[in-house]
């Protein structure tokens, strides 16, 4: 039987309610008797009027099933002496009320004792179920909490977080309505996340509206603390008068703070006449700490690849900066001593031999010197990558290399500065690694674009057994590539080779034309 359902011991009828069902039983208990007198023992009745009482103290307690006793006794004797007087009593009817009466105290006690024993049972099931359900709540809500912690984990976008924050929110509380605001420096709110049941009026997610009155947006902000609205009914501002329109009545909010501002908040809204739970602050509050946590990983990652970018960005100008004084400065001036040694050498007479050629490993000196700066610019920044672009400037670099190097690059347009130099360097150093470590006997470049990406794959036929991690230069490479928002990828098994991929993002507007080759 279940618990739950109406229990005599637990729920009372009215005492007017047991006087009634006490004379209808002791009614019918004498009728009974009536029927019964023959050819039965008279003290065989009293069992019958046992049944009254039992009935009374299972179902009104104590008090009313004593009355029940007495007017059972007093029943049971005039049927028993056939409506004459009640006194004087004979023998054996003194022994069958000394006998009943006992008998019927006793049932009565035990009845007291049953109900008491039943409502403390009751009182311990209440309790138990609600410790259980308590528990499943918290199972859920653990349960939410741990699926937003992966995703964070997992590095999600702020949000793909946000927006499962939002349902999950929802689906723990039990309501219709959850959403997720931030508060914007010039007096208002974006909403950022939002979970609406199916049938609500729902509001946008990016719709921005103004933070005033005294709705439960406004006082977040006001207090930085958690607040409660049983009722927008007779709250002002537009934003209460938003909330109405959604048909929401009982709403809470709690503040998201990141690295100890506040950022914006959470809040939930029924449209129940019911208030929230009372513990409805603490889940959103736990809800609350991981969108903190989520925002502020945004934030540092978002910073550390602005820092590489920049870190980036400032080592190629410079670069770029030592190949144009090289090529400006010293190697022309190189150039310029050369050529006059020439004029010069050209000019002597043919006698003095020895100044001639003392003159002439001048030149040749300069000559040499000069190529040697050349090739040094050259590997500080290649001018020809500046000047046509990836294809020129790859094909370059598999003719130089010091072993076989097939080039396949099919990219029609130009890229952003920052990828090209990126895409070069990658080459450049897989095919470095490919010639000092690899032992390969032939290396294969591809380089393709499609409208979001540059992909970038270098793959030789070497012993393999590379590392990212073995302190090369693929490391730095690795820097420079997730600077941009790419990933590279290395796949070297011993005895096969080595397969190196980069793939960057193509974030700004690449440049119609051709690259030359």
């Amino acid at each position: 039987m279940n618990p739950a359902r109406w229990n005599p011991a637990v729920s009372t009828p009215p005492w007017y309610v047991g006087l009634l069902v006490a004379t209808g039983l002791i009614a019918g208990e004498v009728g009974v008797v009536r029927l019964l007198r023959d050819p039965p023992p008279h003290s065989t009745y009293a069992i019958v009027f046992m049944f009254g009482v039992l009935i009374m103290s299972a179902g009104w307690g104590l008090g009313l099933s004593l009355l029940t006793t007495v007017a059972s006794a007093v029943a049971y004797l005039q049927v028993h002496l056939d409506g004459g007087p009640l006194l004087p009593l004979k023998p054996i009817d003194v022994l069958t009320l000394s006998v009943f009466l006992p008998i019927a105290g006793l049932a009565n006690v035990l009845g007291w004792q049953l109900r008491t024993r039943a409502r403390d049972a009751h009182q311990s099931w209440q309790v138990a179920s609600a410790a259980t359900e308590r528990v499943r709540e918290l199972a859920d809500q653990q349960g939410a909490l741990r699926r937003v912690a992966t995703q964070i984990a997992e590095g999600r976008s702020p949000s793909d977080v946000l927006s499962g924050v939002a349902d999950e929110v929802a689906a723990v509380l039990h309501v219709r309505n959850a959403g997720l605001v931030r508060y914007e420096s010039e007096g208002t709110a974006t909403l950022v996340a939002a979970h609406d049941e199916p049938g609500l009026t729902t509001i946008a997610v990016g719709t921005t509206f103004a933070v005033d009155g005294d709705d439960v947006i406004a006082m977040v902000r006001s207090t930085g603390g958690p607040a409660r609205k049983d009722t927008h009914d007779d709250a002002g501002g537009s934003t209460a008068a938003l909330v109405r329109d959604l048909g929401l009545q009982a709403c809470v909010g709690v503040p998201i703070t990141v690295d100890g501002q506040l950022w914006g908040a959470m809040i939930v809204g029924t449209s129940g006449p019911d208030a929230l739970p009372a513990d409805t602050e603490d889940c959103l509050r736990d809800f609350a700490e991981l969108i903190g946590t989520a925002i502020a990983n945004a934030h540092a990652r978002a910073e550390l690849v602005a820092s590489r970018a920049r870190i980036v960005t400032a080592s190629d100008n410079a670069r770029r900066g030592i190949e144009r004084d090289l090529h400006d400065g010293a190697q022309q001036r190189l150039v310029t001593l050369a050529l006059q040694v020439r004029t010069l050498q050209m000019a002597i007479p043919d006698d003095p031999a020895e100044l001639r050629s003392r003159i002439a490993g001048i030149g040749d000196g300069l000559r040499t010197a000069s190529d040697e700066l050349r090739e040094l610019a050259h590997g500080v920044h290649p001018a020809i990558l500046s000047r046509g672009g990836l294809r020129p400037a790859l094909r370059d670099l598999g003719r130089r290399a010091p072993l076989p190097v097939e080039v396949d690059v099919d990219v029609p347009v130009r890229l952003p500065q920052a990828v090209e130099i990126a895409a070069y360097y990658t080459v450049a150093e897989a095919l470095t690694n490919a010639a000092k470590h690899a032992q390969a006997s032939v290396v294969t470049v591809h380089v393709d674009t499609d409208a979001t990406s540059l992909r970038i794959t270098v793959t030789d036929d070497g012993v393999g057994g590379a590392s990212l991690d073995a302190g090369s230069g693929l490391l730095g490479l690795e820097d420079r590539v997730a600077a941009l928002g790419g990933k590279l990828r290395l796949s070297s098994t011993a005895g096969v080779g080595t397969t190196l991929v980069a793939e960057m993002p193509l974030k700004e507007t690449a440049v119609a034309g051709t690259d030359g080759s």
